[in-house]
């Protein structure tokens, strides 16, 4: 089994500033799987969505959780929102779901400084009912494969960080 922390839930959730965090305050490498893909196609994940589509993205996303898997370990990876669905991911590592509710996630992007930037990077989340649409269709999928659930809805980072990090100490 990979030593790996896998973030997973939905596009906004702090999955990224979460690993960051983590990462700074407990000097493990981290990685997000949307940076790797960018870096693969050399492509910005909006300029793939636009040119190729979603299903040329899933691919890539597909290649990305197969070099994870065989490549990568001691690490928390942050993932993209429909990342949940590679196939290997109990592979790569153990999964925390970072939960919240669709309104709570919302929030959190618009009340982000670079609240217009956010949202432009989330080629998903250009229509705010359709992406909760999604969101209803995934957060059931998320539970099911997650190895524990930390709700960060009203939660500091410095608080997530803190719980993430009481988990991984009762895994060793």
């Amino acid at each position: 089994m990979k030593t790996n922390i896998i973030l997973i839930g939905f596009m906004g959730v702090g999955k990224g500033s979460v690993a960051r965090a983590y990462g700074k305050e407990y000097g493990i490498f981290t990685i997000d799987s949307d940076d790797l893909i960018e870096s693969f196609d050399n492509r910005k994940i909006k300029t793939i969505f636009d040119q190729d589509g979603e299903p040329y993205f899933r691919s890539l996303e597909n290649r990305c959780a197969s070099w994870l898997e065989s490549s990568v370990s001691n690490t928390i990876i942050s993932t993209g929102g429909g990342f949940y669905s590679q196939e290997n991911i109990n592979q790569i590592g153990k999964v925390v779901l970072l939960d919240s509710s669709f309104d709570g996630i919302y929030k959190r992007i618009l009340e982000h400084p670079n609240a217009e930037k956010k949202l432009a990077k989330r080629p998903l989340f250009q229509d705010k009912a359709k992406a909760k649409e999604l969101y209803e269709v995934r957060v059931s999928e998320y539970k099911k494969i997650a190895d524990f659930t930390i709700n960060v809805e009203n939660k500091t980072l410095e608080e997530v960080i803190k719980e993430l990090n009481r988990w991984i100490i009762s895994q060793i």
